[in-house]
């Protein structure tokens, strides 16, 4: 099975480009940290990332996602582990011992496709009640992520920015079953 991650600034489309490639009929493992944030502002709380144990909630979630998942050659993850470490580093949070075991599994399994995509940024970003950060903000985290999956050994393909439809055929011309 090959596993490609979408990754990149928040607010750039991986989302839509991960739902277009749904619709095409490629099976997506969904982003993990929105629906963390989601679910702890339901709770009350009301900047979920700023708590000790957000981050290694994300990485459990994603792991569970990516479990499930068996259908399929290829596979299109809305992020990965690493976009998590980037998470971590970004926010100043420690590496848990969850993260630690997923960053871990994957270097040593190769359980995700060497190439990336990179989504590039669409200039503006649409705040939610789970992204508020500021364009300029996103786009030094989206650099994180490009460092840190440049030191995991990924080659990183940039998505240019454009139509969801035209972005999603541009990584369906990349994807390559096993």
């Amino acid at each position: 099975m090959r596993r490609y991650v979408l990754t990149g600034a928040p607010g750039v489309g991986k989302t839509s480009i991960a739902r277009a490639l749904r619709q095409r009929g490629y099976p997506v493992v969904d982003e993990a940290a929105t629906d963390v944030i989601a679910a702890e502002q339901a709770r009350g709380v009301a900047q979920p990332w700023a708590e000790p144990g957000f981050v290694e909630a994300v990485a459990r979630l994603q792991r569970r996602r990516r479990i499930a998942e068996t259908r399929g050659p290829v596979q299109v993850h809305d992020r990965s582990p690493l976009c998590t470490l980037a998470l971590a580093e970004y926010l100043g949070h420690p590496i848990g011992p969850e993260l630690a075991a997923e960053l871990a599994r994957a270097r040593r399994e190769a359980i995700y496709a060497r190439p990336v995509f990179l989504v590039g940024s669409l200039g503006f970003v649409t705040r939610t009640a789970a992204r508020r950060i500021s364009l300029t903000d996103a786009l030094a985290f989206g650099q994180v992520h490009a460092r840190v999956y440049a030191e995991y050994g990924h080659e990183l393909v940039d998505v240019p920015p454009g139509p969801v439809a035209q972005r999603a055929a541009f990584v369906a011309t990349h994807l390559d079953p096993c």
